[in-house]
């Protein structure tokens, strides 16, 4: 059952009930224009990674600024998307079920589908769904680039695949899907750069062979919020994936050299308890924000700290006589946009200190 919604527009902010996901609206408009305008001369274009915000509203005020679509990781998300009117979405992912992959099949109707694979078997898969549906699908190979997630060896033997994909009349090569996940949060700007670099120089290896074969790459998909600037400026990626940065969350901004976005989501918390000298308590743990990227941060509260986290309370440690009064609201910097949020129904866009909408959640969840 969906939540309630915690706000109504033209509420002000402190009215708002609690826990609630907050999004600054300005800020986040000036985060979906920077990365706009860093992009316009790259030649690279943005197919913003969904699974960061899961809005369909979100996904088309980044197409109208010149994305040219979405990513996702689940097919639940890409439903979501295509219903919410997005008209071009990648799965950036493996789609190992052929219930899943009839439902994408369905979508092509009313969106351009695509989707990764990085085995034969997985290909079969696609093959077969696409064939029962009447329909081609547009398939691209997966490639490791960082060696813990999916992805099969650039050179031969992704050709291999991509050769495998051309030659059925039920498929059509799309391209490379080569991201480089663990690489968005190396923590210095040097670490970031040589990563890249070898991925870059991996990902470039396999277009060429590729064209040698004469398959040519529609896209060359990858980049994150932590490295889009390496990959963007390489002439070997065609699109960028990046999505937090238009959230920006606590464990971004840990980087060195951090990404130029401003922090526009947050979840707003209130004080329940402050019955112990030097602690309060909030209304905010772990169901209400994640701390697998560290615990969230108090914003704009010097002396403030959250040092622990249960299922319903969050603890701060109170320093320089900076004690927050009970009933205070308090708004929180996430450590991870993403799982955050997964956990609620609504944003709540606030402008000026006062709520001016609310938008769905509508790929909230999307375990299937």
């Amino acid at each position: 059952m969906p939540q309630h919604p915690p706000a109504e527009p033209g509420m002000r902010e402190d009215e708002v009930d609690t826990p609630a996901l907050i999004l600054d609206l300005d800020a986040f408009e000036a985060n979906l224009d920077a990365m706009a305008a860093f992009l316009a001369p790259t030649g690279a274009k943005l197919r913003a990674h969904a699974k960061t915000h899961k809005s369909a509203v979100i996904a088309l005020q980044q197409m109208r600024r010149g994305a040219v679509g979405q990513c996702v990781q689940k097919v639940a998300e890409a439903e979501a998307l295509a219903w919410g009117g997005v008209p071009d979405i990648l799965v950036s992912n493996e789609v190992a079920s052929p219930r899943k992959l009839a439902r994408l099949l369905a979508l092509s109707r009313i969106a351009d589908i695509a989707v990764c694979a990085d085995g034969e078997e997985g290909i079969a898969m696609a093959e077969q769904a696409a064939e029962a549906a009447g329909q081609r699908l547009r398939v691209l190979v997966e490639i490791s680039v960082s060696g813990n997630r999916c992805g099969v060896s650039p050179g031969p033997e992704a050709v291999a695949l991509a050769q495998r994909i051309a030659a059925s009349p039920h498929l059509i090569f799309g391209g490379l899907q080569a991201y480089h996940g663990s690489a968005q949060h190396q923590r210095t700007p040097e670490q970031r750069a040589t990563t890249i670099a070898q991925t870059v120089e991996d990902t470039r290896r396999t277009v060429e062979q590729l064209r040698q074969q004469g398959l040519e790459c529609g896209i060359v998909g990858g980049g994150g919020t932590g490295t889009f600037r390496h990959e963007a400026t390489s002439g070997v990626y065609t699109e960028i994936q990046a999505g937090s940065y238009a959230f920006m969350d606590a464990d971004y901004a840990a980087n060195e050299d951090a990404p130029p976005f401003r922090h526009a989501l947050f979840v707003l918390s209130q004080v329940m308890s402050t019955a112990r000298a030097g602690f309060a308590v909030l209304d905010a743990g772990h169901k209400a924000v994640p701390t697998d990227s560290g615990f969230p941060k108090p914003w704009q509260r010097p002396g403030l700290d959250y040092t622990g986290a249960s299922d319903e309370h969050g603890q701060l440690a109170v320093r320089d006589g900076a004690a927050p009064k009970l009933g205070e609201k308090l708004r929180l910097v996430p450590g991870h946009c993403d799982p955050t949020v997964d956990r609620y129904d609504w944003y709540v866009g606030v402008r000026g200190g006062r709520v001016e909408c609310l938008w769905p959640v509508s790929a909230r969840g999307g375990m299937q």
